[in-house]
């Protein structure tokens, strides 16, 4: 049952204290490191996968994956292990909220925000793909926003390593919404297609609405595939053509035709950023169509494993041919030879289970069997079996049985009925959920109402750092506004300390890319101008636009070299010396002078000069030679 992990500690070392978050494989607890003194996260492997050696071996890959990735953008992975069959990673606990949350909060986000998530992101990415390590789920579900407003990019969970040795043939893992047309398809993945699912998540982020919907995954997988996404702009006309243009490069259908790389994507996101001009060239989406199959995929946030379909026709009103996994309502053409043959079968047996159930149904009344906890199918067999029929199925709630498994029998375990008799059910669907409220900006006193209000129990956890709520009101909650808890289950919050201010790093006569490194390693976003220098080398800072402290995510303008630039020469031949001193220092030259004695030019004016004039290089230095006049006639 789910967050039966809460009182257990996991190898003498870590002590679950709440669960946060459920995946489609694991769950993810808050837990006490108690060797170290620290909070941390723990994510388990949910007990039906724990058996199987394939989910154990790719869960023991990402933490090894993710171990190996060094970046501010990624979340840490400190340990791994098994415990009495249960196997968990420990990694860095975040706080904030996962940018799908915030689309559906606002419908969509500020473009610039929007463009400094990508970048980051795509900064993560590159250093993953570095350590040829491909993500395979980006999706908003997956980067969290922090409190400095910095993200981390989660779940390696599906992530695939080139030395792993767990590629699948035909088989999918992913999101159906942002998986690439490749990935669609069943195919070998690289680095572009996580650039493509960066791609859709820009998009939604900045229209509120995903580049490709259906009724179903397979659905939108054909969509991936074979059509072309409206221009964001067709839903949000205040998008930058510039951004848009990044956007539907990163969703290029052909894998060739987006950025070479995640540093590429980034570079233009932040070109985008800094008010630079971007020039991607012509899209080949107006005419680009792919070939190939669509792999089944999930509907909805969670991540599954299921195999590809192949061969899917150009021609867009063909229909899509379910494997034999995935069922839906595509017409396709039948041999009825199989269709006798089953029809004959069942005809068998159903005389077979007549003749049965006319010998099982002449006998006395007997006692209704406890059927409690089992599954629909164990309970309906085990009935079946004692001689009864099967009635009506009724969902409840229940706070002591694990969703769709048997509740209890009418007639009650014990009671005895007649052979024959109907034997209805009552199946769990659980402890009753309920819509956790939105208890950012509230009072401790409010907030606590609110929870108690909604069924809820709370939990005040540690302050925050918060750089839009004010101090003592809530920042943060362990489960966001408008997902669903189970009724009486804790909420914590966090109220906030107000905004955390930085040490802001000297970073002048840096190199741009130290710079900025040092600068991003410190909470800030950065900002480039360029500008002509004489005495800073090119690609050097030349000034930053903030020192001493400010509040971490806050943006420092770099002003780097561009080096000194050419200018002209003047001739300064004939004039007199200071004369020719200040031309030479106006047109951006230094100067020397040497002096020459002269029986035809006047004592003081210059004879000749070193380089003469022409094109040359600011800062370079112009040699002067100026008379001292006719040496002898002064001797005489």
């Amino acid at each position: 049952m789910a967050g039966t992990m809460v009182g257990r500690t996991l190898n003498d070392r870590y002590e679950i204290t709440e669960r946060v978050g459920l995946g489609g494989m694991a769950e993810v607890y808050r837990a006490n490191d108690k060797v170290l003194g620290r909070m941390v996260a723990v994510k388990v492997m949910l007990p039906q996968y724990a058996a199987d050696p394939t989910f154990t071996q790719r869960f023991r890959q990402e933490a090894a994956s993710a171990a190996k990735l060094q970046s501010p953008y990624i979340v840490s992975i400190y340990d791994w292990g098994l415990d009495d069959e249960t196997y968990y990673i420990v990694m860095e606990f975040l706080r904030g909220t996962d940018l799908k949350t915030a689309i559906k909060e606002r419908g969509f986000i500020n473009q610039r925000k929007a463009a400094e998530i990508g970048s980051q992101v795509a900064q993560a990415l590159s250093v993953a793909h570095s350590a040829n390590i491909i993500h395979r789920d980006i999706k908003p579900q997956n980067i969290m926003i922090q409190p400095d407003g910095n993200i981390k990019v989660m779940d390696f969970g599906i992530a695939r390593a080139g030395d792993a040795g767990l590629s699948q043939t035909a088989t999918v893992l992913g999101t159906a919404h942002y998986v690439s047309p490749e990935q669609a398809q069943g195919k070998d993945l690289g680095p572009a297609s996580d650039i493509y699912s960066l791609g859709v998540v820009l998009y939604e982020a900045t229209t509120g609405k995903l580049p490709f919907d259906g009724q179903d995954a397979v659905s939108v997988a054909v969509k991936q595939v074979k059509e072309i996404p409206a221009p964001p702009r067709t839903i949000n006309p205040d998008i930058d053509p510039s951004l848009e243009a990044i956007i539907m490069k990163a969703l290029e259908k052909d894998p060739a035709a987006r950025f070479k790389d995640a540093s590429e994507m980034r570079r233009y996101l932040n070109d985008f950023l800094a008010g630079r001009p971007v020039n991607l060239g012509a899209s080949s989406q107006q005419t680009q169509v792919m070939n190939g199959g669509v792999a089944p995929l999930p509907m909805g946030g969670s991540t599954s494993v299921m195999p590809s379909v192949p061969n899917i026709s150009n021609d867009t009103t063909q229909a899509v041919k379910p494997n034999t996994s995935f069922s839906a309502d595509v017409p396709k053409k039948k041999s009825k030879k199989p269709l006798i043959i089953v029809l004959a079968i069942l005809a068998v047996l159903a005389i077979i289970g007549g003749i049965a159930f006319a010998v099982s149904s002449s006998g006395d009344n007997v006692e209704v069997p406890n059927v409690a906890g089992q599954s629909v199918d164990q309970a309906k067999k085990t009935l079946t079996n004692a001689g009864f029929k099967i009635g009506q199925e009724t969902e409840v709630y229940s706070t002591e049985v694990e969703s769709g498994k048997v509740v209890g029998t009418n007639p009650e375990a014990g009671q005895k009925a007649k052979k024959g008799s109907t034997v209805s059910i009552s199946v769990s669907k659980g402890t009753e959920q309920v819509s956790v409220p939105d208890l950012r900006g509230m009072t401790k006193d409010q907030a606590q109402k609110a929870l108690t209000d909604a069924g809820l129990k709370a939990s005040e956890g540690d302050t925050v750092y918060s750089s839009d709520v004010e101090e003592g009101k809530v920042a943060e909650q362990s489960i966001a506004a408008g997902n669903s808890a189970k009724k009486g289950d804790t909420i914590t919050y966090h109220l906030s300390k107000g905004e955390e201010k930085v040490t802001i790093p000297n970073v002048v006569g840096q190199s741009q890319s130290n710079a900025t490194s040092r600068l991003e390693a410190a909470g800030f976003a950065v900002d480039i101008a360029y500008q002509e220098s004489t005495s800073v080398e090119k690609g050097n800072v030349i000034s930053q636009s903030a020192t001493g402290t400010a509040a971490k995510g806050s943006t420092i303008t770099l002003t780097i070299s561009s080096g000194a630039g050419s200018a002209t020469i003047p001739n300064v031949v004939g004039q007199a010396q200071n004369d020719a001193i200040a031309a030479l220092q106006a047109a951006g030259f230094n100067y020397s002078v040497e002096q020459m004695s002269s029986t035809t030019v006047a004592k003081g004016t210059v004879i000749k000069q070193y380089p003469s004039a022409g094109s040359g290089t600011k800062g370079d230095t112009v040699t002067i030679y100026v008379s001292t006049g006719d040496s002898k006639q002064s001797s005489n």
